[in-house]
């Protein structure tokens, strides 16, 4: 009598799959890491200042955006211009992982189609250029923080955990987002118009204290929550606890419903590019 073989769980063996994946990618950090840092020279190629033009620009505006709305608020130069800075800069990584998300399988086509990689490999070089941005306009933060004479302690290492944050929510966004755009090309535009909607909903130019009967936009604004777990810190401000549980229960919802997703996707990206 024949016994009969169980059968494999095929949605069981996809969530591996993509589980593996995404080790696998990891481990190739020389690689990512490098084509991510060619990335950000390739941008600025035969430039003499190079990516400081990241800074500088950042600097320049930071200066120009500060003293003008300083004057529109009413807020004192020595508060508002660090609060606009460390805004602004969190946001250009922000905006950037979003942006780059929608096109990160797209502008790998030449390598997905000729290659065989893990398709985490082109989320990370995507998270690390943007990484690396970060740490140019940072210089614009640290001047801004000894400018003004801003202490900093141990609670300001927490900022560490607000960028971490960032980081690896924007690798199940990227994920998900760069499948959904590689299959449906008209949702990058619409998401570029959603992340300019966005910058105008957040406190990045203006502080939350101006709607104090307004809260719930703060409330029920994502990319608040991330702002602030970096920039409450690197002021000297308390983070409030609900802006901790926020940021966990969108990484832990966001990677349990991605990974299913991407599961079921990856095998058919090839065909989409």
């Amino acid at each position: 009598m024949k016994t009969k073989t169980p059968q494999i769980d095929n949605s069981r063996s996809s969530f591996l799959e993509t589980l593996a994946d995404l080790q696998q990618g990891f481990m190739m950090y020389h690689l990512w890491g490098r084509l991510g840092w060619n990335d950000i020279l390739q941008r600025y190629r035969r430039s003499i200042l190079g990516p400081l033009w990241l800074t500088i620009s950042m600097a320049v505006l930071i200066g120009a955006l500060g003293l003008l709305y300083a004057k529109l608020f009413k807020v004192d130069v020595a508060e508002y211009i660090p609060f606009l800075a460390i805004g602004f800069v969190l946001w250009q990584l922000i905006s950037g992982i979003l942006l780059d998300g929608c096109n990160v399988f797209v502008h790998s086509e030449g390598i997905i189609k000729q290659i065989k990689l893990p398709l985490s490999l082109h989320v990370y070089r995507a998270l690390w250029r943007n990484f690396l941005t970060l740490l140019h306009n940072s210089v614009v933060v640290v001047f801004v923080l000894v400018y003004f004479n801003i202490g900093v302690n141990l609670n300001t290492l927490l900022a560490l955990v607000g960028i971490f944050f960032i980081v690896i929510n924007g690798g199940w966004f990227s994920f998900l987002i760069g499948m959904l755009c590689a299959r449906y090309r008209d949702l990058n535009p619409t998401i570029a118009s959603l992340v300019t909607l966005s910058f105008f909903l957040t406190p990045i130019i203006w502080n939350p204290s101006l709607i104090p009967d307004r809260a719930f936009i703060l409330l029920y604004n994502p990319f608040f929550h991330f702002v602030e777990s970096i920039r409450a810190p690197l002021l000297g401000q308390p983070v409030q606890l609900e802006t901790w549980w926020i940021l966990t229960s969108i990484t832990i919802i966001g990677w349990i419903l991605v990974i299913p997703a991407v599961s079921k996707m990856g095998r058919k990206l090839v065909y989409w590019l």
